[in-house]
């Protein structure tokens, strides 16, 4: 369970999420963070929620997006959302920092769970330089996660047949889809009271403190 302040980090593909929204917060409402892309830092790969949608606002930078086959780049108060079910990819489409506001809905703390875990094993040297672990540990990474991110690459039927064969073989081989060590945010700060407001939210009761920022 994420609440305002915590911090997801993931140092291969350059992302850094804090949490504006969580499961604490919320009480039913979508899940919000803000989102800083290094230049050059992108998501893993082009994927889709299959009962998520998934919105982003631009704050600060160039952020490229294709979603369901359209290419865009936006920049500083324009967005694009992702509907349940369609293809999406993004990526910092600048030199510079780009800044944004994620927003999920309905929120899914399987979706954070994933992250989580996907991070940690980027951090820990545990993929390639897209942030896309080997093909034993995806294999059981994509069955565990199936619910909530199903990557276009390779394609669908493909991956059925592949996961399905590779998966066994990766938890024999002690490859999980859950980590505890990796299943929970990465530290905790006080988020930006300018990016607080901007989403229209109300700064966050304690100051939080700086672990991990």
């Amino acid at each position: 369970m994420s609440r305002c302040g915590d911090i997801y980090e993931n140092k291969v593909t350059g992302e850094r999420a804090v949490v504006l929204r969580g499961d604490e917060d919320g009480q039913g409402q979508s899940f919000l963070v803000h989102l800083t892309v290094q230049p050059h830092g992108a998501v893993v790969g082009e994927h889709v929620h299959p009962h998520l949608t998934e919105r982003f606002e631009v704050i600060v930078g160039r952020l490229g997006t294709r979603v369901s086959g359209v290419e865009s780049t936006l920049i500083a108060g324009q967005d694009a959302t992702a509907p349940v079910g369609s293809t999406h990819d993004w990526w910092n489409a600048g030199d510079d920092e780009a800044q944004v506001l994620v927003e999920i809905s309905p929120p899914d703390p399987r979706f954070e769970l994933m992250i989580g875990n996907l991070f940690g094993l980027a951090n820990n040297g545990m993929t390639n330089a897209k942030g896309m672990p080997g093909p034993l540990q995806l294999a059981v990474i994509g069955q565990e996660y199936q619910d909530v991110v199903q990557f276009t690459k390779p394609p669908r039927v493909l991956q059925t047949v592949m996961f399905g064969l590779l998966g066994p073989v990766g938890r024999m081989r002690g490859y999980r889809g859950i980590y505890p060590e990796y299943s929970h945010p990465q530290g905790h700060t006080t988020p930006d009271p300018a990016v607080m407001a901007l989403a229209g939210l109300a700064p966050p009761d304690d100051a939080g403190g700086n672990v991990g920022s």
